[in-house]
């Protein structure tokens, strides 16, 4: 069985700063690290740490090839990654401040330039059963979906960022909604205070949808028809949260497709995501399945 990550590699600019910066301000950098990024990237290299037979699909410049390498270290399959001499690989200008918190400003790149026939061409080389890991960092998400859907692969949504383009979403394909809880209030249209009840909420919305709604330092919660229930966070002193949630999604989706639980996968997850945060970067914090267990 197959995980299919057709998504965003970018190149991470991190600066590390007192605080982020405010409008007008103009502020001195403490240093700046460079790093592989792009929430596709990081979900294709935690789905394959995690243990699954993971693979990439998207697109870079020719200023993103080290970005390949990243990943086949990793042990994703790239062979479905196209590489453009016009465009420019997309990047992240990141800020990181001494609590371990981060801003992130994005340019899309090569990964806005994704065709239809792209698309097709990838997805006759995955079948029926098979995983496909999407996040909001690509354009044509709606036909990939649609497309995916009538082949009969599974389909993981991580609507990330956020914008007006995911109401339009073919959204009744999907199998798991991954969101935080900022995204959570944006779907539901209020603030989420209870994670529970914002988890049912958004089951509500999706009824087709097992939810996974991550909450930073207070857990995450899983909702499933009348499976609902809470996963504790694992404390850590963060360093850097960048990929925490990608690192959560990879090994989620990782552990569901093995056979586990939802509580045991939720379980692996909060793990991994903890020792992410413990880290600095994107991709370079994400284990390995034998450091989680």
């Amino acid at each position: 069985m197959k995980a299919l990550c057709f998504g965003s590699l970018n190149i991470d600019y991190t600066y590390r700063v007192d605080h982020f910066v405010a409008r007008g301000e103009t502020l001195l950098s403490q240093g700046l690290q460079v790093f592989s990024g792009g929430k596709g990237l990081n979900q294709s290299i935690a789905l394959s740490r995690a243990g699954a037979a993971a693979y990439h699909a998207g697109s870079i410049g020719t200023d993103g090839l080290f970005l390949l390498e990243e990943l086949h270290q990793a042990g994703v399959n790239t062979d479905c990654v196209t590489v453009s001499r016009e465009i420019r690989t997309g990047h992240a200008i990141i800020q990181n401040s001494p609590d371990g918190d981060n801003c992130i400003l994005l340019y899309g790149g090569a990964n806005q330039t994704i065709t239809r026939d792209q698309i097709d061409e990838v997805l006759t080389h995955f079948a029926a059963g098979d995983v496909l890991v999407l996040q909001n960092e690509i354009n044509e998400l709606g036909y990939l979906m649609q497309q995916a859907h009538d082949r009969g692969l599974r389909i993981a949504l991580n609507p990330s960022p956020m914008n007006d383009t995911v109401p339009d979403l073919p959204l009744d394909t999907v199998d798991w909604l991954l969101v935080n809880e900022v995204e959570a209030g944006q779907i539901l249209g209020c603030g989420v205070t209870n994670g529970v009840a914002a988890a049912r909420a958004l089951r509500e919305k999706l009824p087709h949808a097992a939810i996974v709604l991550t909450l930073g330092g207070e857990g995450a919660v899983y909702a499933d028809g009348d499976c609902v229930f809470a996963q504790s966070a694992v404390p850590v002193r963060a360093v850097d949260t960048t990929a925490a949630g990608d690192t959560f999604t990879g090994y989620f989706l990782a552990a569901m497709l093995e056979g586990k639980t939802p509580q045991q996968a939720m379980a692996l997850a909060a793990k991994a995501a903890a020792i992410s945060v413990t880290r600095p970067g994107a991709a370079p914090s994400i284990p390995r399945r034998e450091e989680v267990e």
